[in-house]
């Protein structure tokens, strides 16, 4: 039977206990609870490479806005050791918040800057922010070599890639294919507010994904066009956005584009705000990626 992670609620805890993981690297699965398959997928993947694994659950109130409900959010901590035991976790992190903003509400943020400006930002005012100020605190405290977090929250992955790469954080931030459904739906915590006839109306963001990607091929314009086609066809999906970008600087790209761009969209289905997105390599042999290159930077632009 597999041994129980540790669980350290404290900084002092979560130093003692780290100091015991010697030898080899140290991976770390930051969370915020209500862990499902896809927080499984992130752990495998990390416990494929590195010779200890962290798992971090902590419920970042920076990250939320006024008009966002924190209280609202699931908190599933009496079933996420489960998951973390399973899956051969070695130590689990969960703090309060006094524990991590000790000074209550942190005078000095890390800041997102443009690129946490659109699409998620613009939606939701000073995420980026919060998120990257916890991710930053945590990377800090947990002293992982290796940070694992998941493709479907890409403008998150692209800004602590670039908070890492910006800041000089000695980290090296690992993406992981997004994790669906058989019927293609995301998985998602937030999946568990949706009715049954709300789980069918956001199948709509996947097949709009993938309408777009199989149209890879032809260009920028028959990708949008192909997603939109599908949206309009599911009015009760309220499309917040749908947009084709660039990986790294998340400009739209042009009609004359070709490489790698991101297909992303945001949907409110009943009163649940989902996202999803799937890399594309747009031009000949073009078609959907897991995840991008390990130099997105570098693909051809015209």
């Amino acid at each position: 039977m597999t041994a129980a992670p540790v669980v350290a609620r404290t900084r002092d805890e979560l130093a003692t206990a780290r100091a015991a993981l010697t030898g080899g690297d140290t991976a770390v699965v930051m969370t915020m609870g209500a862990l499902h398959e896809g927080h499984a997928r992130l752990i495998r993947t990390a416990r494929e490479r590195a010779e200890h694994v962290i798992v971090t659950i902590f419920l970042n109130p920076l990250q939320f806005g006024p008009k966002e409900d924190l209280s609202r959010y699931p908190r599933t901590f009496d079933s996420d050791p489960a998951i973390c035991t399973r899956e051969g976790v070695d130590l689990v992190f969960a703090p309060t918040p006094d524990v991590i903003y000790p000074d209550g509400d942190p005078g000095v943020r890390i800041s997102a800057g443009p690129l946490g400006d659109v699409l998620e930002g613009q939606s939701r005012p000073g995420h980026f922010d919060g998120m990257l100020t916890v991710v930053g605190k945590l990377m800090h405290l947990t002293g992982g070599d290796l940070f694992y977090y998941g493709q479907k929250d890409a403008q998150q992955l692209l800004l602590i890639r670039r908070m890492a790469r910006d800041i000089d954080f000695p980290a090296s931030v690992v993406a992981v294919p997004t994790v669906r459904e058989e019927d293609g739906l995301a998985l998602s915590s937030r999946n568990m507010y949706l009715s049954d006839s709300d789980r069918q109306t956001a199948l709509a963001l996947s097949r709009a994904l993938r309408a777009g990607a199989a149209r890879a091929e032809e260009g920028p314009s028959a990708i949008r066009r192909a997603a939109r086609e599908v949206l309009i066809e599911e009015p009760l999906a309220l499309v917040d956005y749908l947009v084709l970008v660039h990986p790294t600087t998340l400009d739209h790209v042009p009609e004359w584009y070709k490489g790698e761009a991101l297909l992303a969209v945001a949907a409110k289905v009943g009163t649940t705000r989902l996202i999803d997105n799937t890399p594309v390599l747009v031009g000949p042999g073009g078609g959907a990626r897991e995840v991008f290159s390990d130099n997105p930077e570098a693909a051809p632009r015209g």
